[in-house]
């Protein structure tokens, strides 16, 4: 009779969900290396965390005030021009409960602690992906490829109260925000947030790069 090995509860295990999301062509289409990090799914309570450097923030004074007000909703936007050539970390782990995973981005800053952003992918809804940032506040995404590049693009925000879910009026929302994961090769990745609103233009962007995590 032949025994198979059991995997060891840590190490990571094929994980469907992005390239299920983003269709065979696409996804062939992106970095092996971004393929391997997003094609890997570690297991329940465990997390991966990714070291960097904050490279570059711009905002203007639509999104330093936007920055400022989400401040009372868990400061889900970075607020603080000081945090460009400090260092970040990104955790990413998975949850245990629900389908979907947990990411916490921590922001140095010049003085004081950093600032730390905590937000919930699970993979639900009508576009198959949403993030969740509390307050019942959450976006739904559509994830693309573009250039080598895997992006995640807002769809629309939502308002969940009493079990009922408010689509809000895009007049009223924060603005039409990007997110991209760039690979640099050599086990380096760029992160890239835009934000741009239809009246006061690129509120906020932001780019830090990243090291693979040790396996």
């Amino acid at each position: 009779m032949q025994v198979r090995p059991v995997p060891h509860p840590d190490l990571p295990m094929d994980d469907h969900r992005f390239s299920d999301l983003l269709g065979h062509d696409s996804w062939m289409r992106l970095p092996s290396a971004v393929r391997r990090r997003f094609g890997k799914r570690v297991r329940g309570g465990v997390s991966v965390a990714y070291q960097g450097v904050v490279t570059h923030i711009e905002m203007n004074w639509a999104g330093w005030a936007l920055a400022q007000v989400t401040r009372l909703i868990g400061a889900p936007l970075p607020y603080d021009m000081s945090c460009a050539g400090k260092p970040a970390v990104v955790i990413v782990t998975e949850d245990i409960a629900g389908n979907g995973q947990f990411w916490i981005r921590q922001y140095g800053r010049a003085a004081g602690f950093p600032q730390m952003i905590h937000s919930s992918k699970r993979f639900a809804g009508v576009t198959g992906i949403e993030e969740y940032i509390g307050y019942g506040i959450g976006m739904a995404l559509r994830v693309v490829e573009e250039n080598g590049a895997l992006l995640f693009k807002s769809d629309h925000y939502f308002l969940s109260l009493f079990g009922k879910r408010i689509k809000i009026p895009k007049p009223i929302a924060p603005g039409a925000l990007v997110i991209g994961h760039h690979d640099l090769g050599s086990g380096r990745f760029r992160f890239s947030m835009r934000l741009r609103h239809a009246i006061f233009g690129n509120v906020i962007s932001q780019d830090a790069e990243f090291q693979d995590a040790k396996e």
